[in-house]
């Protein structure tokens, strides 16, 4: 049980992240200065990063709802 709640906080904080560095990369959110910000690279990297998260995020749940 505490390795599904532990699961799916981190496919949270990964999926947060993901977004964050997606929208940089389509200059949206963040200083001018990142090397981030404008990046066509770092919004294919957001997505592929929230993919996962939602991988872990999805394990998590499937441990919570099994026990």
């Amino acid at each position: 049980m505490r390795e599904g709640k532990i699961l799916v906080i981190v496919g949270t904080v990964i999926i947060i992240f993901g977004g964050l560095f997606h929208l940089q990369g389509q200059s949206i959110v963040g200083p001018e200065s990142s090397f981030m910000y404008s990046n066509p690279d770092w919004i294919t990297y957001g997505i592929e990063i929230i993919i996962v998260g939602i991988a872990i995020f999805g394990a998590g749940i499937l441990i919570l709802k099994k026990n």
